[in-house]
């Protein structure tokens, strides 16, 4: 038999401290080593692609776009399935090691078709793993200390997305390898991680699942439905970060001090994650949420204008605020507005909403990018951020985070 909500809640305060339980260390540490993985290879890889195969723009917003959609929409169906098995961590470790073996396929590549199949199969590990992880975390604290917890595992993530660039340029000038080999590498934190969930302790939720995927509006609630409406109409124009890589090296950044200025902007991302998340627990996500939109207006309108590689170092930095913002409070929101037996589904359909909309975004963005002007990315962007920002003032409610068990009554 289960255990009572209100035992197990009592028994997650226990072991907690400050939002902190074993699990949301190890989780956090499962993030660090992952991201190192992935972050080896981001920064290298639309230089890879235009510039080593000799892809154009367009193909760079495919590309990634195609590889967010993966991550995000089998997140949808991963966290359906982890509500229905209540299995988490057998699930999320078979995303991290299927997105580890992946990695070195991408060095292989002599056309981009072969950088998308590499990058296609690590984002489908990665959209496996996410939302499992996601309700391991919710469900390891309790429900006042969810935006602390996601903010620690931001801080590893962000902290492995710094680490991994600077690795990067370490092996290039340091050890004098070649940009295949980045590639190769990547497969080493990508184990670390799996080693990490093999640690974490997986506790029974205290309710049974549904047994079918939950699509139709009556199994959540409108607030939420809403919130998945703001997410999309901000996310149609948050293209991927490999346009702002782009552009940096475009107006003359060396790919060496490329690659140091989005290792900055991932620094920041870390630093902020986890203040961002407790100040949502206590201000209201909506309010921390809005300053990330705002932030995102003023970094994308500073890439349109600027031609000046200090400062578009300082606004790439400075967006940095958005990535950390964004990252742990949006997904910490989404999960406040549905009950526990849901959650993973719950996150999970944020973040199939996030990459259908990224997709559409990086395919824009492409087009933008080739046929119109560069500056044109970003203008597209903004305006996004302004209808993003409405949005979240009209429809989502202000108040004080939702309890998800009365939301979904």
């Amino acid at each position: 038999m289960f255990p009572s909500v209100r035992s197990v809640e009592s028994a997650t305060r226990t072991r907690s401290f400050a939002g902190v339980s074993k699990n949301t260390v190890l989780l956090a540490f499962t993030s660090l080593f992952a991201d190192i993985s992935s972050e080896m290879l981001y920064p290298v890889l639309p230089i890879f692609l235009t510039q080593t195969l000799h892809a154009s723009g367009s193909v760079v917003g495919l590309v990634e776009g195609v590889a967010q959609a993966t991550q995000n929409i089998v997140q949808g169906f991963s966290g359906w399935l982890s509500d229905k098995l209540q299995k988490r961590k057998s699930l999320a470790l078979a995303g991290y090691l299927l997105s580890a073996v992946a990695k070195p396929l991408m060095g292989l590549a002599t056309a981009w078709p072969d950088v998308m199949g590499g990058r296609f199969l690590d984002r489908l590990g990665a959209g496996f793993r996410s939302a499992p992880r996601d309700a391991l975390i919710a469900s390891s604290v309790a429900e006042e200390n969810r935006g602390r917890a996601f903010g620690l595992e931001g801080i590893g993530d962000n902290l492995g997305a710094f680490l991994g660039p600077l690795l990067a340029v370490v092996l290039l000038i340091s050890f004098h390898l070649n940009i295949r080999s980045i590639f190769y590498l990547a497969i080493v934190p990508g184990l670390f991680a799996v080693f990490m969930v093999l640690l974490l302790q997986e506790r029974a939720v205290p309710v049974a699942a549904k047994s079918k995927i939950d699509v139709k509006l009556r199994h959540f609630p409108k607030p939420y439905w809403n919130y998945l409406l703001v997410t999309a109409s901000f996310g149609i124009g948050n293209s991927s970060t490999s346009f702002l890589i782009l552009q940096t090296k475009g107006i003359g950044a060396s790919f060496e001090a490329t690659i140091l200025i989005y290792a900055g902007f991932n620094l920041v991302a870390a630093l902020i994650s986890y203040p961002a998340g407790s100040l949502s627990d206590r201000w209201g996500r909506r309010r921390v949420l809005l300053l990330s939109f705002i932030i995102f207006f003023i970094s994308y309108l500073g890439f349109a204008r600027t031609k000046s590689v200090p400062l578009i170092a300082t606004l790439f930095v400075f967006y940095g605020l958005f990535q950390g913002i964004f990252r742990s409070v949006g997904k910490a929101f989404a999960s406040d507005f549905v009950p526990e037996r849901l959650r993973a589904s719950g996150v999970g359909w944020y973040s199939t909403t996030v990459g259908l909309l990224g997709l559409v975004a990086n395919i824009v963005a492409g087009l933008l990018w080739d046929r119109i002007g560069h500056a044109a990315v970003f203008y597209y962007g903004a305006t996004f951020a302004i209808v993003g920002s409405i949005g979240l003032l009209v429809l989502v409610p202000g108040g004080q985070n939702n309890h998800p068990d009365a939301a979904a009554r």
